[in-house]
């Protein structure tokens, strides 16, 4: 289940607010110019759209249409009311909202028409100038305040989001690097095992050889040699074999190291001790997890994501499951196009869910 975020109370409080600043209207202590049953349903219009157009996916247009709707019904609401009272803090609420859907320009655009709105009302009830200006000025400047430290909060969030997202790629070169080094000290013991034991089979070969056609304490000195060269031979092989057991990383330990100390993300990592994958598959599990780990930061608003990689059936299988919106329709963006064809080359697969949350299934033989 879902914890709720500040996101979440935040839009409460905002509900408390609109059903507070509204309540005159709504329970008849206040007079309108329409029926109140018409007055109530403009009022659960104007929740709904605001509802509608933060929830709405961005890429679709439902979300400014649904904006545009709250707008319109704030005005009916006020305009509708024959006095003022707090019913312009309605309007202050739709400043605010709009820094979530549509750009600061129309945003302050919808500042100005709101502060029309208010004057239209306020004109016919105020008594002096003076207080027409304080009450206009008023609702003016909570709109703008309101609307600014809406834009700078959601910045804020964007650029954590972008710390965090940066923060796991770091984490990923620098495990590739890891891997790049352990596989270039590989070769190179490689090499020397090579040049050495070339050598030395050559020189036991000889020795042996040339025993082979003597008789005596002759050919006996050259069976000495021989098992001397042989001796050497098995201390160097051991040695150098012995600098070839350094282990690799620990897939579970990568992937901690990856996810650990993600800012507004808690990541579980669970890795089937008994799992043994090799170089390849285990560098393509500790690059799906990044993927995964910078989507549900990038797009997810999630709070947990678990990742779990365990052993199936001759096959390694790495799990990822977060608690965020999801996606009805999701689709394979230049990253998890990658991943598909890096696990199908090693003939796996990769699938994906969005019903709830988002779930991303990698699955590759182990043999």
């Amino acid at each position: 289940m879902r914890r709720v975020g500040t996101e979440e109370w935040s839009g409460l409080a905002m509900l408390v607010v609109a059903v507070a600043v509204a309540a005159p209207g709504l329970f008849g202590a206040a007079e309108l110019m329409i029926g109140r049953g018409w007055w109530l349903a403009l009022f659960v219009l104007l929740l709904a759209a605001l509802l509608t157009a933060t929830a709405a996916p961005e890429q679709g247009r439902s979300r400014y249409v649904a904006y545009g709707v709250a707008v319109v019904a704030a005005w009916t609401l006020v305009l509708t009311a024959r006095h003022l009272g707090l019913l312009p803090v309605l309007l202050v609420l739709t400043a605010a909202v709009s820094v979530h859907v549509v750009p600061l320009s129309v945003g302050l655009t919808v500042v100005g028409l709101n502060t029309a709105v208010i004057i239209l009302v306020a004109v016919p009830t105020t008594r002096t100038p003076a207080e027409l200006t304080l009450i206009v000025g008023f609702y003016l400047l909570i709109q703008l305040a309101s609307l600014l430290s809406s834009m700078t909060l959601l910045r804020e969030q964007r650029m954590r989001r972008e710390l965090a997202a940066a923060h796991v790629e770091v984490k990923a070169a620098g495990l590739r690097l890891e891997e790049s080094a352990r596989t270039e000290e590989r070769l190179r013991i490689s090499r020397e095992l090579h040049d050495l034991i070339g050598h030395q089979l050559t020189v036991l070969t000889l020795e042996l050889e040339t025993a082979r056609h003597l008789d005596g304490a002759a050919a006996r000195e050259h069976v000495e040699r021989a098992d001397r060269v042989a001796r050497d031979l098995l201390g160097d092989v051991r040695a150098t074999v012995g600098q070839l057991r350094t282990e690799s990383v620990d897939l579970g330990q990568a992937l901690r190291r990856m996810a650990r100390d993600l800012p507004g993300l808690d990541v579980s990592i669970d890795v089937s001790a008994d799992l043994r994958v090799d170089e390849e598959r285990g560098a393509a599990f500790v690059r799906a997890a990044q993927e995964i780990i910078t989507n549900t930061i990038r797009h997810a608003e999630a709070q947990r994501l678990r990742i779990s990689v365990t052993g199936d059936d001759g096959a390694a299988v790495l799990d990822a499951h977060d608690d965020g919106r999801g996606a009805r329709r999701p689709a394979f963006g230049n990253g998890l196009r990658g991943l598909r064809e890096r696990f199908e080359a090693l003939g796996g697969e990769v699938v994906v869910d969005g019903s709830a949350g988002f779930r991303v299934t990698a699955r590759v033989p182990t043999s």
